[in-house]
């Protein structure tokens, strides 16, 4: 076998990129996603592109902040780890994947081959997670009336809410947000992701019970590829009641009453409870990600 070549690209060269078959679909799952060309990277055997790799970040960001489109040829799986692991970064990385990747066996191969070069990498799987598109002709989810939501400027009262929501939540990152740093790390990372999303502040919402106590809060938010459901959270003293389908159906209104033609959102395989909420709304899974996180540097 001969040598592999790691190239980043530029805009001169960039087309590079494009040479490699899609089965999974990355193509048209990031249609909508900004990728600058020295965040993309490729793995050449004898002039054939067999791996490459696209970095992403916001407008503003200096550094990627995760892996968003990974793919490699078939055989190719130690091409695509040296890819990885010849990066100057190491953050996250997500595999999109089509809903149906389990069951066809053509994707489920390409899946694998993927998920064998990240670990080769030194990278371990975090979560699976459901993604959704609602869209207007789904129709709007019902508001149930059961709560009042208010505007809340002062950051310390989320910073709060978070902290008790994250002490039983289900959430794969929270938990290792947790796992690293205590609730303090948790409720940050959450806070800091808001304020960089370039949705408005004011959109911030907590929602509280007839009587005044707090049930929860939600975020409506755009992330750069547009709205979303930015975070949906109960407080612990206040489940049961089903209230993350209020806050849910309310985060999905207030989006489309600012203008939303879609709203995205995810949710952990795991998080039964979540997934129901979103399906009882209307929203349809229409891909799946499997997240992985730098551990180690292979070989290193």
């Amino acid at each position: 076998m001969t040598d592999l070549v790691i190239r980043t690209l530029s805009a001169s060269d960039v087309q590079l990129f494009d040479a490699l078959p899609d089965p999974l679909g990355a193509r048209e799952n990031h249609r909508r996603t900004l990728f600058r060309p020295e965040w993309k990277r490729v793995a050449l055997r004898d002039g054939e592109v067999v791996a490459r790799g696209a970095w992403w970040g916001g407008p503003d960001d200096t550094e990627p902040v995760n892996i968003n489109w990974f793919d490699v040829a078939e055989g190719e799986e130690e091409a695509g780890a040296e890819l990885l692991r010849s990066a100057p970064w190491r953050v996250e990385l997500e595999i999109n994947l089509p809903g149906d990747w389990r069951e066809e066996a053509g994707r489920r191969a390409a899946a694998e081959a993927r998920f064998a070069a990240a670990r080769a990498a030194g990278y371990e799987p975090l979560v699976e997670r459901f993604l959704y598109r609602w869209t207007p002709e789904l129709g709007l989810p019902g508001r149930p009336g059961r709560l009042r939501f208010d505007a809340e400027p002062d950051d310390a009262v989320f910073f709060d809410a978070l902290r008790r929501i994250h002490s039983v939540t289900l959430d794969a990152h929270a938990l290792r947000a947790v796992e690293e740093g205590g609730l303090d790390q948790a409720a940050q990372e959450e806070l800091d992701f808001f304020h960089w999303c370039p949705s408005p502040r004011e959109w911030w919402q907590v929602a509280r019970t007839p009587e005044g106590e707090l049930a929860g809060i939600h975020i409506p938010a755009h992330n750069p590829s547009g709205p979303t459901i930015g975070f949906i959270g109960v407080v612990p003293e206040q489940r049961g009641h089903g209230y993350a389908y209020d806050l849910l159906a309310e985060c999905t209104h207030f989006l489309v009453e600012q203008g939303a033609e879609f709203v995205s959102a995810a949710t952990d395989r795991g998080n039964v409870p979540m997934a129901a909420h979103f399906a009882k709304a209307g929203f349809p899974v229409i891909r799946e990600r499997v997240h992985f996180h730098p551990v180690s540097r292979a070989g290193s």
